[in-house]
């Protein structure tokens, strides 16, 4: 059971939720650009602010406190989105190469093999030698260290080294991602 405090801290705050949801939400989308996050980022916000009720209720100006942490939430996201947006373009902006008379057998061999492994080995394999990044681009598409690209690049064409007994394994690699073009390598 609540005490008194409590009961009047939540009376308190869903008055406040109340009154100041739909401005938040409206903010929210007005500042991403994203209706349809507009709603989780107000939700999000309140949901700080509940849990700093104490701090909040003390403060001179509530409402601008909650807009306050509105644009922060927004802003976070529109940093992570911006980051996304740079991996992807990063990831595809490099040139299409097509192989003429691939080995077909060995093209569904290497893609069998890359699908065996873990995503992180598999991504910096493929960012690595299919799509010729350097170790700093795909650490950056990636969002991890070069250091973690290098033992994970390492350790992926190790391990597709073994499922495919071949020492020419950049080469397959490079071959196969080409020869599935826009519609296979994309899918993946």
């Amino acid at each position: 059971m609540g005490t008194v405090v409590d009961d009047a801290a939540s009376v308190e705050f869903h008055a406040f939720f109340e009154r100041h949801y739909a401005e938040l939400s409206r903010l929210a989308h007005l500042l991403t650009g994203e209706a349809d996050a507009a709603d989780d980022l107000a939700a999000d916000a309140l949901l700080a602010l509940w849990h700093r009720w104490d701090r909040v209720r003390a403060a001179d100006h509530p409402a601008a406190y909650a807009r306050g942490v509105v644009a922060n939430l927004a802003r976070t996201r529109i940093r992570s989105a911006v980051r996304e947006r740079r991996r992807v373009a990063l990831f595809w902006s490099q040139r299409e190469e097509k192989t003429e008379n691939p080995d077909v057998a060995g093209v569904v061999d290497v893609q069998e093999a890359l699908r065996r492994l873990p995503f992180r080995k598999r991504a910096c394999v493929v960012l690595r030698h299919a799509f010729d990044l350097s170790e700093k681009d795909t650490a950056l598409a990636l969002g991890v260290s070069v250091g973690t690209v290098k033992s994970q690049t390492s350790k992926g064409m190790a391990e597709l080294q073994r499922l495919l007994g071949t020492q020419a394994v950049p080469r397959k690699v490079h071959a196969a991602m080409a020869r599935t073009g826009d519609a296979g390598g994309r899918d993946r």
